[in-house]
């Protein structure tokens, strides 16, 4: 309730409220310094009071003001009627009577009552019986299910809605009746003569089942010879012998309560062992005159029974566009052709389906039908109004959101805005009377106004041409093209004052201290105000965390500026400011940005330390909670406990000078606030507890925490074995053997490397697992030419042990691969120039050889041919002029043995090659030689191609006579050539079946051919094989010698 006065004159320090609830007085002592309007809270709701105000200043207090009296609105009513009660009147209904709601719970007019009831331990809805009006206590609820228990209970409802509903609920049952078919009847065993069948109680049992009765006779039109049999109410399946094979039989069952017999359930067997599944059945079709907005008329065709009768039929439908199929209905009769699929979602599209089931199984789905749409229905739910509130003195401002599209059942198509003005404005001559059942809303309230909203889309709508100084009731709903919804519940305005349509203006911020910030603004424009305002609501909150830190500050007095005291050091806040006159709250303001100062941190959030050992720690800590300000750095103090001999303490980040020995000595780190939150601390005493304090500066020091670091330790394991280093190329092996574990198992093995000249450990691998005694790693991890120590720890659940003695140094410079020493290139080099001059003179010797086969065969043609026809083209052919053979002189010792096999054993002539001889004709002819053959270069061949070395007589073979020697006659020009070779005799025929030429005398023969006189010519005598010496010429070299010409033969 709010409570608004004017100041009387005089000195006024604090108001005093007083009231008086129903004659009964009352005194909250609601002080207000300076106040004109309070807001009184935690009032009964649809309660009258009687306020008055009293005035306090310096001196004492003023007089009682006027009583005013004021009812609060109504709302729901908080409890439920009184004394409800139930009686069953016949099988399917049930009475219910109840008294009235306590007055001090009405909150407001009761306008009639809901009964609630539902089925005990069901999955189906609440239902509601509605009860106009508050003059009826009793009704009579109708159509309930048979021998159902019911859980009632009654609510009373006001002009705003429902109230809570009456607790505990009253359980009653309806009477009992004769029961439904027996369901889910098969027959799973038939033969020929034979049958068994099963069946389930009914769904409907309405009552106690007493008895179940099986008649059965032939499917026949007589059917006098029918057999009965009563059963007891637990049997559950019955067996009928000697029948007619191949026959078809009719049984029904039936149940029975303490009414009587109920409804039978029949079903037929033929006797056959011939039985297989149902086919399935056509596709259900849906007519579409059939289709409404929550359900439609499935229809089909039933396939093939195989023999068996179909004893029930399954519904599976699917929403689209999901694609997940439900089961709509497993128990359709067998008989049905068609059934009514309810409960469906209005404007939805579904598809179905539907399966056979007879004794030996179920058939296949059907396929499916085609896609049916439901049609539309009226919405099930109304908006939800936001907000109401006023926007001008003729006007409010409604805000809403629209329901979800499921229950909207169609296409939405606008809104529908009902307001109408409250008859009971100030709720003082307001009477509670009676109201007649017949009686509606309308006797207490005038009829309402309707504005039509066509924009489906809206969430807002001034409201406007309404009457000053009046309360209006105002409710939404919404409609489609099948009509509207409910409507919402009411939202009441009073419409006269109108809120503020815009926000303070020039908010400013000042920092004045780390925890205060001086909020500023001038009032809205006074066009803006509509009306006199009364206070501002300050909105402040931590820059992006509105959600978890939004805070108001609310001033009752229209000034322009508050403190707002208890903040954090050095945080940015949002701050808004939003007016509020009589009528309520205006815009905020743009949210403005601001930032306390700076202020000393607290302290770090927490200490930690890890990889302990006996020498060394690692100390890390966290940023503090509240920095308060920008973290500058962190200060760390660490001393031992007890003064330390020979004590040097040391950090691997920071450098300070060791303690004097035997004292004890603080050491100070100052961090910077941008490195790493940690400190490796190394060369500590051994089993020393060392005492650690660590804090945070901005521009002050915060602060400190003070953890302890207990360094000397009982449980932790003892020294390994003293390790043992091998080295594998740039690999380094470290063996050791375990130590004492300690008071726990050994989890892990840590090594420690130092370079030998530094003197301080440090962790090189880690994590090495409890069962390795060996750990190989590679030297990159380590400094080139650097000499290391190892040692190797173990570490348990208390933490790390004591460490081994220290390994050999060893040094880190790896051995480079043979491939990278200086001297592998200079071998390799060498290899691939030798292998080069190998190709290169390969590669002339077949050349050679190459061109050296050619020329033999084409002087091989051209020799065969002079043999033969003595001559070649009319010309004869002679060899270039060579040296005298007997100008040259051999040794023993000149001659190599290995061209003794280019001579057979069995030749009797001399050659150039083997090859070109033959054996008959070698001594009988008499030769030219081609002045066109070329010399070859080859060392090789040189003499090989040379007759006269053929004929010498170091080459001769034993039992071969030598050909007597022969000399050269002067070149063709006349002049002498003491350079070019011995001529070549003739070759012999190329065939060695053709005829021996006829041998003529060198003068005829060369006159014959052509040649001229004076060429020289060999002549070999035929019977001896002794070579001739020739002359030693007296002429100098230039002169040539005379041919000597042997006697014919």
């Amino acid at each position: 309730m709010g409570v608004q006065w004017e100041p009387g004159a005089g000195g006024l320090q604090d108001p005093v409220l007083s009231g008086r609830v129903a004659g009964a007085s009352f005194d909250p002592r609601d002080r207000r310094p300076s106040g004109e309007r309070v807001h009184h809270r935690d009032l009964e709701e649809w309660t009258e009071y009687e306020v008055r105000v009293q005035a306090i200043n310096g001196i004492g207090t003023g007089p009682w003001s006027q009583p005013v009296r004021g009812r609060t609105r109504e709302s729901v009513p908080s409890c439920g009627p009184t004394n409800v009660s139930a009686f069953a009147t016949t099988s399917s209904s049930i009475l219910v009577r109840w008294f009235e709601v306590p007055e001090p719970d009405r909150n407001g007019l009761i306008l009639g009552y809901k009964v609630v009831y539902k089925e005990k331990d069901s999955d189906n809805g609440v239902h509601f019986w509605t009860v106009e009006g508050n003059a009826t206590h009793s009704v009579q609820l109708t159509g309930l299910g048979k021998y159902v228990l019911y859980e009632i209970q009654v609510q009373a409802f006001t002009r705003i809605g429902d109230g809570r509903p009456s607790s505990p609920p009253i359980l009653e049952r309806t009477l009992d009746d004769v029961p439904g078919p027996p369901v889910g009847i098969l027959f799973p065993e038939v033969r020929t003569t034979s049958v068994r069948l099963i069946w389930q109680s009914p769904s409907q049992p309405n009552g106690i089942i007493l008895a179940y009765q099986i008649t059965y006779h032939l499917n026949s039109s007589n059917s006098n010879g029918a057999t009965v049999d009563v059963l007891n109410p637990s049997a559950r399946q019955y067996t009928v012998t000697s029948l007619k094979p191949e026959s078809v039989y009719v049984f029904r069952i039936t149940a029975q309560t303490r009414k009587g017999w109920g409804e039978s359930a029949e079903a037929l067997v033929v006797t056959t062992e011939k039985r297989a599944r149902p086919q399935p059945t056509s596709r259900p079709s849906v007519p579409q005159k059939d289709v409404s907005a929550r359900q439609v008329l499935l229809t089909w065709e039933p396939g093939s029974d195989g023999l068996s009768p179909v004893r029930y039929y399954t519904v599976q439908l699917r929403e689209l566009p999901e694609n997940n199929w439900t089961v709509h209905s497993a128990s359709v009769n067998h008989e049905a052709s068609s059934y009514i699929v309810s409960k469906l979602k209005p404007f939805t599209s579904y598809q179905f389906r539907i399966k056979a089931t007879n004794d030996i199984g179920d058939s296949e789905y059907s396929e499916e039908s085609e896609a049916i749409t439901t049609l539309q229905d009226a919405p099930d739910e109304a908006p939800t109004i936001l907000s109401v509130t006023p926007h001008t003195t003729t006007s409010v401002l409604i805000r809403w959101q629209r329901p979800s599209e499921e229950k909207i059942n169609g296409i939405l198509l606008g809104f529908r805005i009902r307001y109408r003005e409250l008859l009971y404005d100030r709720l003082r001559g307001y009477s509670i009377r009676s109201i007649a059942t017949s009686s509606s809303w309308a006797e207490l309230n005038a009829p309402y106004s309707i504005r039509n909203l066509s924009d489906p889309t809206m969430t807002q709508f001034e409201l406007d041409k309404l009457i000053k100084h009046k309360r209006y009731e105002i409710r939404m709903s919404v409609y489609n093209a099948v009509g509207e919804g409910p409507n919402s519940p009411p939202h009441e305005v009073f419409v006269g004052e109108a809120v503020p349509t815009a926000p303070p203006q020039n908010v400013a911020i000042q920092s004045a201290t780390a925890t205060q910030l001086d909020v500023m603004w001038d009032p809205p424009p006074v066009d803006a105000q509509n009306g006199d305002i009364q206070g501002y609501k300050v909105y402040f909150w931590e820059f992006q965390r509105k959600n978890e830190t939004e805070r108001l500050r609310t001033l009752f007095m229209p000034e322009g500026g508050v403190k707002l005291k208890n903040l954090t050091g050095y945080t940015t806040y949002m701050i808004s400011v939003a007016p509020f006159n009589a009528a309520g709250d205006g815009p905020r303001s743009s949210p403005t940005r601001g930032r306390t100062q700076q202020a000393a941190p607290s302290a770090p959030s927490f200490i930690h330390f890890s990889e302990l050992t006996t020498t060394s720690v690692n100390v890390s800590w966290g940023e503090p909670t509240y920095p308060n300000g920008i973290i500058e750095g962190y200060r760390l103090i660490y001393e031992p406990s007890t003064p330390v001999e020979d004590s040097s303490v040391g950090c691997g980040d920071c450098l300070h000078s060791p303690s004097p020995p035997g004292v004890s000595k603080t050491v100070t780190v100052d961090v910077k606030g941008t490195g790493p939150l940690w400190l490796k601390l190394r060369d500590l005493a051994e089993g020393v507890t060392y005492n650690f304090r660590i804090r945070a500066k901005t521009f002050i020091y915060g602060p400190e925490v003070e953890p302890t670091s207990p360094l000397a330790r009982r449980r932790s394991p003892g020294p390994p074995g003293e390790p043992y280093i091998t080295r594998h190329g740039s690999a380094l092996t470290i063996q050791w053997s375990s130590g004492d574990p300690g008071r726990a198992p050994i989890t892990r093995y840590v090594i420690e490397a130092r370079p030998s000249d530094e003197g301080l450990w440090d962790i090189l691998i880690k994590d090495i697992p409890r069962e390795a005694t060996s750990h190989t790693f590679n030297m990159d991890i380590l400094k080139q030419g650097v000499s290391y120590d190892f040692r190797v720890i173990g570490v348990n659940d208390y933490g790390y042990g004591s460490p081994s003695l220290p390994s050999p140094s060893i040094s880190a410079q790896k051995v480079p691969p043979f491939y990278e020493e200086w001297w592998f290139l200079v071998v390799v080099a060498l290899v691939g120039l030798i292998f080069i001059l190998l190709l290169v003179f390969i590669l002339i010797i077949r050349g050679q050889s190459k061109k050296y086969a050619k020329k033999s065969e084409s002087g091989n043609n051209s020799n065969c041919n002079a043999l033969t026809h003595g001559d070649m083209n009319g010309v004869y052919t002679r060899s270039p002029p060579r040296p005298s053979p007997g100008s040259l002189h051999y040794s023993d010792e000149d001659v190599s043995t290995k061209y003794n096999d280019l001579i057979p054993a069995e030749s009797s002539s001399l050659t150039e090659k083997p090859s070109e001889i033959s054996d008959s004709q070698g001594s009988d002819s008499e030769y030219e030689v081609d002045p066109n053959r070329q010399k070859t270069h080859s060392f090789v061949n040189h003499y090989i191609s040379d007759p006269t070395y053929y004929n010498s007589w170091r080459r001769q073979q034993k039992g071969i006579s030598r050909a007597q020697a022969y000399s050269y006659t002067e070149s063709e020009s006349g002049e002498q050539d003491h350079c070019a070779p011995p001529p070549l005799p003739p070759l012999p025929p190329c065939h060695p079946s053709s005829a021996r030429p006829p041998l003529r005398h060198p003068s005829q023969q060369q006159q014959a051919q052509g040649q001229p006189q004076g060429q020289g010519t060999l002549f070999r005598p035929k019977g001896s094989r002794t070579p001739t010496p020739s002359q030693q010429s007296a002429n100098p070299p230039s002169q040539h010698s005379t041919l000597y010409r042997p006697p014919a033969a």
